[in-house]
């Protein structure tokens, strides 16, 4: 069966274009990864089960996973490290893989690290680990 994480990335206080623009920087970490697509929504097109938020302020990608758990891990480990190199713009995300939501603001490196592993795990199977 086909997963999907719904990444949203908003940053209070920034322009659109920024918003877009950092958006675009994590689409293009996440290309580069065996998934099956990246797509970004346009800003004014909220999806399915998201808060009403300022739309002006958000970006937000739909990543096709496919079956394989180790998919996420590779995305999850994208989306740390990236995160990581926004000190300066430390933007807010939301992660979501069906009811399961994932929201990070303000959180320390070590905060973030803990719990992207804590929502991969909870999408795993132990039959599905290399």
């Amino acid at each position: 069966m086909d997963k999907h994480l719904l990444i949203l990335l908003s940053q209070e206080g920034a322009e659109a274009e920024r918003v877009a623009e950092l958006t675009g920087y994590l689409r293009e970490e996440l290309l580069a990864l065996d998934v099956d697509d990246v797509t970004a929504m346009p800003s004014g097109q909220l999806p399915p089960g998201a808060r009403a938020v300022d739309v002006g302020e958000i970006g937000t990608l739909l990543v096709g996973l496919g079956s394989s758990v180790a998919a996420l891990d590779k995305v999850v480990g994208v989306v740390r490290s990236w995160l990581g190199r926004c000190h300066d713009t430390r933007p807010s995300l939301r992660l979501q893989i069906g009811d399961d939501v994932l929201e990070m603001s303000e959180a320390t490196d070590e905060q973030v690290t803990e719990a992207l592993e804590v929502f991969s795990r909870r999408h795993s199977t132990a039959g599905d680990r290399p």
